[in-house]
C-alpha cells in the first residue's frame, strides 16, 4: 500500500507518494531532513494498480520509500542513479518535460 496526495495546478499533476508504513515518520541524517507528513502524502491509501496508474499520468513526482521507487523505476520513470537516502531510506523527485 502507498499513501498518495494529487495536486493539479496551472494544468500541472504533482504526485506526492510513499511507502504507507513511512507516513507520519521524519528522517533525519546530519543537516537533512524529510518529513513525510500527513498533510503532504497522506490524502489517501492506494494500491499499486492505482500507484501505477498515477505514476505514469502525473508531470511531477515526489516519491519516499523502497516500495514506490522500485516500482517507479519499474516504469522507467525516474532511474536509480536520481536515488538519494537519508538514513537509508531512498527518495526520488521526477520532472517530466
Amino acid at each position: 500500500m502507498f499513501s498518495a496526495r494529487l495536486i493539479n495546478h496551472n494544468n500541472t499533476r504533482l504526485l506526492n507518494i510513499c511507502d504507507s508504513n513511512l507516513l507520519g515518520k521524519t528522517i533525519i541524517k546530519e543537516k537533512h531532513s524529510i518529513k513525510i507528513s500527513e498533510s503532504h502524502y497522506g490524502e489517501k491509501s492506494i494500491k499499486k494498480a492505482e500507484a501505477e496508474h498515477l505514476l505514469k499520468k502525473c508531470d511531477n513526482i515526489n516519491m519516499v520509500g523502497k516500495e514506490i521507487i522500485s516500482l517507479s523505476v519499474g516504469l522507467g520513470i525516474g532511474s536509480e542513479e536520481g536515488v538519494k537516502k537519508i538514513n537509508g531510506i531512498p527518495f526520488l523527485i521526477v520532472f517530466k518535460m
